[in-house]
């Protein structure tokens, strides 16, 4: 692929990830948690016990601006703060059993959309090559 059709494929894929994002946030219900409060939750249930810094690390945010959305998330009894075992000053933030629940509540509402749009508009072998597709866009957040 030469120069061209790399930009018009990253042209065309930044143009597409764009609309799916637009209309995943579409399908969330109107009550529910804000984008960044998601977020904050998914990484937390991925890969565990982490700090406020290592959050903020993970969204490319100052700490002090996930803050507000972490004690509203600990109001809520989402997540939960406990002290480390070896720097009693650092708070590691885990997810909690209610806080599981409404992630999966939240994205399943997004998830079940998009399971039913590829089903009623793409081919088996087109949505298997978006599944390749998806573990290469993983690959590109690296």
């Amino acid at each position: 692929m030469d120069d061209e059709e790399l930009r018009a494929t990253a042209v065309a894929l930044r143009r597409a990830t764009i609309g799916l994002a637009r209309r995943l946030r579409d399908e969330r219900p109107a009550h529910g948690l804000g984008r960044l409060a998601l977020s904050l939750l998914g990484h937390l249930h991925r890969r565990g016990a982490l700090t406020a810094g290592e959050l903020a690390a993970a969204e490319h945010l100052q700490p002090q601006s996930v803050t507000r959305v972490l004690a509203s998330l600990e109001e809520q009894g989402l997540i939960r703060r406990s002290r480390g075992e070896t720097d009693r000053r650092r708070h590691h933030i885990v997810l909690t059993e209610r806080g599981a629940t409404a992630l999966t509540q939240q994205v399943g509402t997004t998830d079940l959309w998009l399971a039913e749009a590829l089903a009623g508009k793409l081919t088996h072998a087109e949505c298997r090559i978006l599944a390749v597709a998806a573990d290469l866009l993983e690959q590109l957040q690296a």
